[in-house]
C-alpha cells in the first residue's frame, strides 16, 4: 500500500492508504478529503480537484505519462492560488513510487 498525507486548509494533515493506478483525486474522494470535489469527475472540465504537490515531489509526479499537460496548465490558470507546485490531482495517477507523497490543498499554508 501507499501512503499519501494531505494537509488541507486548516492546517490539519490526513493520512491515508493507497493503491496505484488510481488518480491521487479518486483517492482524495475515496478517503473523503475535505476541499478534492472532482466535480468533472476527473475528465479535466474544472478545478476543483487542484492541489499543490510538495517539492521533494514534484519530479516524481511528472514522470509515468503524469507531465503536465498544456491542457492542464490552462485549467490552472482559472484557480485562485496558482503556484508553480498546482496541479490538478485527476491527472496525477498514482505509482509505487509515490509511497510517501505530501499533497496540501488550496488555503494550507505549506509555503510551495
Amino acid at each position: 500500500m501507499i501512503t499519501i498525507t494531505f494537509i488541507l486548509a486548516d492546517g490539519e494533515k490526513q493520512t491515508v492508504k493507497a493503491v496505484p493506478n488510481h488518480s491521487l483525486m479518486e483517492i482524495a474522494l475515496q478517503n473523503d478529503i475535505k476541499g478534492i470535489d472532482g466535480a468533472c469527475g476527473g475528465c479535466m472540465a474544472c478545478a476543483t480537484c487542484h492541489c499543490y504537490i510538495a517539492p521533494q515531489w514534484q519530479d516524481i509526479t511528472q514522470t509515468d505519462d503524469n507531465e503536465k499537460t498544456d491542457e492542464e496548465a490552462d485549467m490552472l490558470d482559472v484557480v485562485f492560488d496558482e503556484r508553480a507546485s498546482s496541479r490538478l490531482s485527476c491527472q496525477i495517477k498514482v505509482t509505487e513510487d509515490m509511497d510517501g507523497l505530501i499533497v496540501a490543498l488550496p488555503g494550507a499554508k505549506c509555503g510551495y
